[in-house]
């Protein structure tokens, strides 16, 4: 049931709100001024404010930009019988959801609730949604490595500078990125991913650039690249280590000029996008035997964030595998298991060539494998 607090220093207005409201199956509770609409909005969560403007001691507006100073998710409906434009965009820009003469329409008034409780739930479902995401791709771990990994990450992730990302297969270096992007300033627009070892060379300049129609035998209609599908946002590279060297002179062309050409076309278009770029390769090695340009690389690797391998980190194994048991129990819908302290001893011998990846997987078969308790012999036996 919504709770929805009246604030109003009309004791008539207060009482036939109230009615009205509790007819509708809404929990409602009342405060005389704003003073007192404070003290209640302090100490409890409601969903809706009906707000006054006009009152003595704290009037509506003050009452407003305090609960938004709170951090309160509540939204604020404003009411007043002295209502002007002015008023109204006031309110609205200080973090009303909406504004109401007085007396206020019934009809009215109910369909603004109702539509401020949508909003609400919308609201809150968002804040979920962001921290599953946010645990989902989480960097778990306490080694020295890690943390200078995660130090980095906040030095910075808020610059525009391009970030080259190093590391083994399965070690991290996605997660990294993802993270660069969602404590930049660039975080409410894009993240793009290009796999550049998954696609093939003859085809990696039409998806990071895009094509026009006729371009070539296949290309039935125009594409947008994905430079373009990444403006204002974040555009990541992997594997940048396997891109064609044609390809690469066109993106080193784009992180200069901030432009770009369509395969087939000839209209430059400009774009913004912070670039971010991971291999598994050692790309000094790569330039010497000419498989990639040093120009670029120096334009790509402003920063460079070393993802250690697990066997180098392996004092997180603990950590790691006790957040796996808990994500793999809730996709399962079943009770978390534990492994035991001699089960992790165990796994922290192994060289885990597929790093963090490779201990996932393992995770899961053990989940699946093993009872309530994952031992020693369970890890000898399935690992």
């Amino acid at each position: 049931m919504a709770k929805i607090l009246i604030i109003d220093d009309e004791k008539s207005i207060r009482y036939t709100l109230r009615e009205i409201l509790e007819y509708e199956k809404y929990e409602v509770d009342e405060a005389k001024d704003g003073e007192e609409g404070l003290e209640k909005l302090t100490k409890h969560d409601f969903d809706i404010v009906l707000c006054d403007i006009k009152m003595p001691k704290v009037d509506g507006m003050e009452v407003l930009e305090k609960a938004m100073e709170l951090g309160k998710d509540t939204q604020f409906i404003m009411i007043s019988a002295h209502s002007n434009i002015e008023t109204a965009v006031e309110a609205t820009k200080k973090g009303a959801y909406d504004f109401i003469q007085k007396p206020p329409d019934l009809n009215r008034l109910l369909l603004t609730i109702r539509n401020a409780l949508d909003k609400s739930s919308l609201v809150a479902e968002t804040k979920v949604l962001r921290k599953k995401v946010a645990k989902a791709f989480d960097i778990i771990g306490e080694s020295e490595a890690i943390k200078r990994v995660k130090e980095t990450i906040e030095k910075v992730a808020p610059t525009e500078a391009r970030v080259m990302i190093t590391g083994q297969n399965g070690s991290g270096k996605e997660l990294v990125a993802k993270w660069l992007h969602v404590k930049s300033g660039r975080s409410p627009m894009p993240l793009v991913e290009v796999n550049c070892a998954a696609i093939p060379s003859e085809l990696i300049e039409s998806e990071l650039f895009g094509h026009e129609k006729g371009s070539f035998t296949s290309a039935v209609k125009q594409r947008i690249g994905k430079f373009e599908l990444a403006n204002a946002g974040t555009l990541f590279l992997d594997e940048i280590g396997d891109m064609s060297l044609s390809a690469q002179a066109k993106v080193l062309r784009a992180l200069q000029e901030h432009k770009i050409t369509r395969v087939g076309g000839d209209k430059e278009i400009k774009v913004n996008v912070r670039v971010l770029a991971a291999t598994n390769k050692d790309l000094k090695d790569e330039i010497k035997k000419g498989n990639f340009r040093e120009d670029l690389y120096h334009r790509l690797s402003v920063i460079v964030i070393h993802v250690p391998p697990l066997k180098e980190r392996k004092d997180d194994i603990p950590l790691l595998m006790d957040h796996f048991l808990d994500d793999i129990s809730a996709d399962y819908g079943t009770p978390k298991k534990h492994a035991t302290p001699e089960a992790i001893a165990k796994l922290q011998e192994f060289e885990w060539t597929g790093n963090i990846r490779e201990l996932r997987n393992v995770a899961e078969r053990l989940y699946i494998m093993c009872g309530a308790e994952i031992t020693a012999e369970d890890v000898e036996r399935y690992a």
